[in-house]
């Protein structure tokens, strides 16, 4: 698959590469004043990564709606719903991994505030099943993580700052890559920007903005300069998943937003000032004596339980979509079981998917549903877990009453347990009675032997194995309940 998208390029001519998996482990910060073009970039690499990675906006302006129609995503009004609404929709955009934009326009800056730190905060809270990798962009991060309390009450101010950390400090085990936007360094906490491993920089003039950005790019003070004489859209990159040294970067064009304004000055009417004030103050008191009509009364907000169904079949479009697929071309239901079973065979026995955490092995699977064109029901996350350790330890290619056995005994068993405990089954109902280490650590992810004698006795206390520890150091394992071929 594709990790890598072009956002613009330097003077040369030469493409400017982002790794779009990279970022999602070292996340990114860009800085810029307004109208140096920070919206245009963010939209670039939203638009560039779409087909690649789920996207959640945090958009206070309603800048980010337009790509609802080129690219799938769906518009949640956060002044729709109520709080608890709005956690458990962030909880449903996890689980059906739909890209979404939240529009905070029609909201008080405090209530945008408060709306975005409880979003986000059960984005982070969501159960591990759902920890699918995203994008988390939040425009404007200075509001969402302000250096001082400011003018809002400090529950608030608490309450944002909290969210944001955790979506930057901790977001990355939870498959959570922030992406903050602000156009004030100064203005913005500083363990929230710290976190951030890669920098785009914009224009900026102020001195202190253009030191902090200096000192984060690696200048020196005196080269700061560079920063205030950067044209609009051209920005100073540098971080591993961009480039490893400051480079100079025009940001390429974008497909979706508004059209672009007419730049520069505009002649004024051709009116004679004694006609233009005519048209300003004629009939002025009879168009004040009119009472305005009162506005019509916005439409009641859809229930959370239509809006989980548009992110479900945003989800089913994006599948059907990927690659061009066409759902006609899918395989028959049975041919779709059958293959989904040898794609989970196939990334078990690849080193490089074992080595992955379970969310990240459970999304290179849907992956590769898309690429191949399989449309229908998928295993969970649960399932495709026992799934794949199965096939890690090869029970397939054992008669189905000794695999029955094996998943009997393994029904109390914890899923990131599985696999070990499938090793272990398998070799004991072979008859071997050692414990082989090395199969027992890729099994478990692990080099460590520590972990391994750890694992050992867990699974001893729980009464599924018996371990008997030799003089000679050696050590061998059996599984109450299992039959035996007979001793190797």
């Amino acid at each position: 698959m594709r990790e890598k998208v072009v956002i613009g390029h330097e003077s040369s001519g030469k493409p400017v590469e982002f790794d779009v998996a990279e970022l999602l482990a070292t996340r990114l910060l860009v800085q810029g004043n307004s109208g140096s073009g920070k919206s245009h970039l963010l939209r670039r690499l939203l638009e560039e990564s779409a087909k690649m990675v789920q996207q959640v906006v945090i958009d206070p302006e309603g800048d980010f709606t337009s790509l609802a129609e080129p690219f799938g995503h769906v518009v949640v009004d956060g002044a729709a719903y109520s709080p608890p609404e709005i956690e458990a929709l962030a909880r449903r955009i996890r689980e059906h991994r739909a890209s979404v934009v939240l529009a905070l326009e029609g909201l008080e800056v405090e209530q945008q505030i408060r709306c975005a730190a409880q979003f986000l905060g059960a984005l982070f809270d969501a159960p591990r099943e759902h920890w699918f990798p995203a994008l988390v962009v939040v425009d404007e991060a200075q509001m969402f993580a302000p250096s001082v309390a400011g003018e809002i009450a400090e529950d608030t101010r608490r309450m944002t700052l909290s969210a944001m950390t955790n979506l930057m400090c901790r977001g990355r085990k939870r498959g959570l890559a922030g992406i903050v936007a602000t156009q004030r360094l100064a203005k913005l906490a500083k363990n929230v920007a710290a976190e951030a491993s890669n920098f785009l920089m914009g224009r900026t003039f102020l001195d202190i903005d253009m030191v902090r950005a200096a000192d984060l790019l690696g200048m020196e003070r005196r080269q700061a300069e560079r920063i205030r004489e950067l044209e609009r859209g051209h920005f100073l990159a540098l971080g591993p998943a961009i480039t490893r040294v400051p480079v100079a970067v025009k940001i390429g064009p974008v497909q979706s937003g508004h059209k672009a304004r007419a730049e520069g000055l505009m002649a004024l009417p051709e009116t004679a000032p004694e006609d233009m004030a005519s048209l300003l103050t004629d009939g002025l008191a009879e168009v004040a004596a009119k009472a305005a009509p009162p506005p019509p009364a916005p439409p009641p907000a859809p229930p959370v339980e239509d809006v989980s169904e548009s992110i479900a079949r945003a989800e089913q479009a994006q599948v059907a979509s990927s690659d061009g697929g066409d759902p006609a071309l899918a395989a028959e239901p049975n041919e779709t079981v059958a293959r989904i079973e040898a794609i989970i065979g196939e990334l078990a026995n690849d080193d490089t998917v074992v080595a992955q955490s379970s969310s990240a092995q459970y999304q290179s699977f849907l992956t590769r549903c898309r690429r191949e064109r399989l449309i229908g029901p998928m295993p969970d996350m649960a399932s495709f877990r026992r799934k794949f350790a199965e096939a890690g330890a090869g029970l397939d290619e054992l008669d189905e009453d000794t695999r029955a056995q094996i998943l009997s005994l393994a029904s109390t068993v914890d899923d990131d347990l599985l696999g070990p405990f499938y090793v272990i089954a398998r070799a004991a109902h072979a008859g071997e009675v050692l414990v082989d280490e090395e199969a027992l650590a890729r099994a478990y992810g692990t080099s460590s032997p520590g972990r391994i004698r750890r694992l050992l006795g867990h699974l001893e206390r729980q009464g599924l194995i018996v371990v008997r520890e030799e003089f000679g150091g050696g050590r061998t394992v059996m599984v109450p309940g299992l039959d035996t071929i007979g001793a190797g």
